[in-house]
């Protein structure tokens, strides 16, 4: 196999088992402790099983159409890289983050390897794992900020889901403009790895690595693999990303209103998206996989709140999760399976290639 397919940070067994346990009783804890003191799930069943055909079609729909913008993102991001290619990576992508503890690492190695056994380059392959990382976690900010727009417009009063939008646009304001100032001068890149190093210096004694650690020749990595790319395909990366958000949202409103019945006046759709976006922030504390249990104890929380009833919140948060999580880790398992066997083939002919060019021996 080829350095790029091998490139990647490798798993740390122990480390990963101790994660894998805290987040699973994380997420026990959130649904059987924390769930049921804000939402029901007698309640949710007996909404569930009040659902209408009509409502489970429109729910299969949405979930046609989200997992249909999955595969939206590296196409936007890699040149040249066809869409069932971007779904395939996409989606073997997030079964390995979100089915195996503290899987985003080995999640990663496996993007550099399908994209190289793509025909990839390895700069390119950096620079789009790179940018749809990036543009995830500025969508992921972004959200509550938006969410806390769309719940003041419904005129609604409360101030709960406040903070975690002032939060995000704390946070959010502070990466764009280091993020911006990385990609416009090399000079800003320097000095913001420098004032990195600086913050983390106090770190140094208390913990090894972080002797170890140079934030400068990092930003100025960082700066050479997403510059051109970043500036070029700017726009269409945001529109992949915010089409995975919107869909997704879709089959959480979706679910609400059959839950609730179509026939009602239900819940508004500016309370529904308010309280679906500001949840997200969630998604950033990083115990348990797609921000699984935190998402939704915040999420069914601020519906209740903002006066949507106890039993559809969780009912609709509950099919929200299945239809979004259940089969994306099918389909990433099947496309992960799909692919090992011709992209490890594709491997081992472009490695052959390149030890033909340059006259290497076997490794």
């Amino acid at each position: 196999m080829s350095n790029t397919a091998a490139a990647g940070p490798g798993l740390d067994k122990r480390k990963s088992i101790v994660l894998g346990v805290l987040g699973l009783v994380v997420i026990v804890l959130i649904f059987v402790r924390v769930i049921p003191q804000i939402g029901s799930y007698h309640d949710a069943l007996t909404s569930l099983k009040a659902m209408t055909a009509g409502a489970l079609v429109c729910i299969v729909a949405s979930v046609v159409l989200y997992l249909a913008a999955y595969g939206l993102p590296f196409m936007a991001a890699t040149a040249g890289l066809r869409y069932w290619r971007s779904q395939q990576l996409n989606q073997a992508a997030f079964a390995i983050s979100n089915g195996v503890p503290a899987g985003g690492a080995f999640g990663l190695g496996v993007q550099y390897a399908m994209l190289s056994s793509y025909g990839i380059a390895p700069t390119a392959s950096t620079a789009a794992i790179t940018a749809v990382g990036v543009w995830s976690i500025f969508v992921t900010l972004g959200l509550p900020i938006l969410g806390v727009v769309a719940i003041q417009v419904s005129g609604q009063t409360s101030t709960s889901y406040v903070w975690p939008g002032v939060l995000g646009l704390l946070v959010l304001a502070v990466a764009v403009v280091g993020f911006a100032l990385v990609v416009r001068s090399e000079s800003a890149a320097r000095h913001i790895g420098s004032a990195g190093d600086r913050i983390i210096a106090p770190l140094a004694g208390r913990f090894a690595k972080a002797r170890k650690v140079d934030l400068v020749p990092a930003a100025l990595t960082f700066r050479s693999d997403i510059a051109g790319l970043v500036t070029r395909r700017w726009a269409v990366i945001t529109w992949s990303q915010l089409s995975v958000s919107v869909t997704q949202f879709l089959i959480f409103y979706v679910a609400l209103r059959g839950v609730e019945g179509w026939e009602s006046a239900g819940t508004p759709l500016l309370v529904a998206f308010g309280s679906f976006a500001v949840a997200q922030i969630g998604l950033m504390v990083p115990i348990t996989p797609g921000g699984l249990g935190t998402v939704d104890a915040t999420m069914i929380a601020l519906l209740t709140t903002l006066g949507v009833d106890s039993g559809a919140a969780t009912a609709a948060d509950l099919v929200w999760r299945a239809a979004s999580f259940v089969p994306q880790i099918i389909i990433g398992v099947i496309a992960l399976i799909t692919w090992s066997h011709k992209g490890a083939e594709a491997l081992a002919e472009r490695e052959a290639a390149r030890r033909q060019r340059t006259g290497d021996g076997p490794t």
